[in-house]
């Protein structure tokens, strides 16, 4: 590790595992800190799931969303990929000062807007101002409570054979926002931010698993959940397979992504798997029950494009591989340097 952070330890990819390994876990290790989940399950007299994200994406309004809808929808997301249901929000600013009021306005319009829609209160929050140079605008943080509402497994469920399902086109937050920064989008572009609150599609696939509050099912027929922000779906899936004993297969031709998407990262020089999402949700699944859980996810509004993209097999343990449509294989590796940086 180098003397100093670089952007690349916030890219989400190995860098960030660096961090995290390396100096983070062994200060804090416990229980609920090891799994490394979106968020934390707490035992006590009701199963609590707590989680915190911090935004400073730049730009901090793009196609589709704002720094506002990100920091709700962030945290939300967080809770519904532990099995928790979102109740409570604390929010907190980084003001820059000279910051515009009317766009602060704005901001907090878009945060009342989502928070509304997820169904979760902002309970309490913070505000700090620093001076002029020193915070780029603003950055938000926000923490979440919720209730869990049904039991993952995680890694250690996953077996070979379940299948590995995508609730949407991928890669268009990360698309949108490079694209907005870079100058390039124009306003009659169909690339917008696939930023949205997951409540309802991750209550839907645990409805069609029969993963109610009231019933358990074991082995969990769903055996982990996780929305593949920074690093994208290679990133994310790598952390699946990191150091277990089975792989991953997707099959490129079943990989939904968009048009604009494509043309945005053939401009830019990125890859639509490393492309941050916002909105989408990852599951691992038996495949008995694959085809009822899409089905149930399609439904849903932002779920319109769900595709089962590949299956857990015993081909190269701890690894992602590619299947091509002529047929080769490739493997996808963890991203492992800053291809997005202030993503979220």
């Amino acid at each position: 590790m180098n003397d100093r952070i670089t952007l690349d330890y916030g890219s989400g990819g190995s860098k960030t595992s660096e961090l995290i390994e390396s100096i983070l876990l062994p200060a804090f290790n416990n229980d609920a800190l090891a799994s490394l989940g979106d968020g934390a399950v707490l035992s006590g007299s009701q199963e609590l799931v707590f989680s915190t994200d911090s935004f400073v994406v730049s730009p901090w309004k793009f196609p589709g969303g704002d720094i506002g809808k990100l920091s709700v929808c962030g945290t939300v997301n967080d809770l519904c990929m532990a099995g928790g249901i979102p109740k409570y929000l604390s929010l907190s600013f980084i003001l820059e000062e000279g910051f515009s009021f009317s766009d602060f306005k704005n901001i907090v319009s878009s945060i009342a807007e989502e928070a509304k829609d997820a169904g979760v209160s902002i309970v309490t929050g913070d505000t700090k101002v620093v001076d002029a140079g020193k915070g780029d605008g603003i950055y938000i943080n926000t923490a979440g409570i919720g209730f869990q509402r049904a039991v993952l497994p995680g890694k250690p469920g996953i077996h070979p054979g379940d299948a590995v399902l995508i609730s949407g086109s991928i890669g268009c937050h990360g698309a949108a926002v490079m694209m907005a920064r870079s100058g390039l989008l124009r306003e009659d572009s169909p690339l917008v931010s696939d930023c949205q609150p997951l409540h309802r599609i991750s209550a839907a696939a645990l409805d069609a698993a029969g993963m109610t509050a009231q019933s358990s099912v074991s082995p969990a027929p769903i055996r982990i959940l996780r929305d593949p922000t920074r690093g994208g779906v290679a990133t994310t899936l790598n952390e699946f397979t990191e150091q277990m004993p089975f792989s991953i297969e997707l099959d490129q031709s079943a990989l939904p992504i968009d048009p604009a998407v494509e043309a945005a990262c053939d401009m830019l020089g990125l890859d639509p798997f490393y492309c941050a999402c916002e909105g989408r949700m990852l599951a691992v699944c038996e495949p008995g029950i694959a085809e009822s859980v899409l089905d149930a996810i399609s439904k849903v509004p932002g779920g319109e494009n769900a595709a089962r993209i590949g299956t857990v097999t015993e081909d190269m343990p701890g690894k992602v591989l590619l299947k091509t449509p002529l047929g080769g294989r490739r493997i996808l590796a963890k991203l492992s340097g800053m291809q997005l940086p202030r993503i979220c």
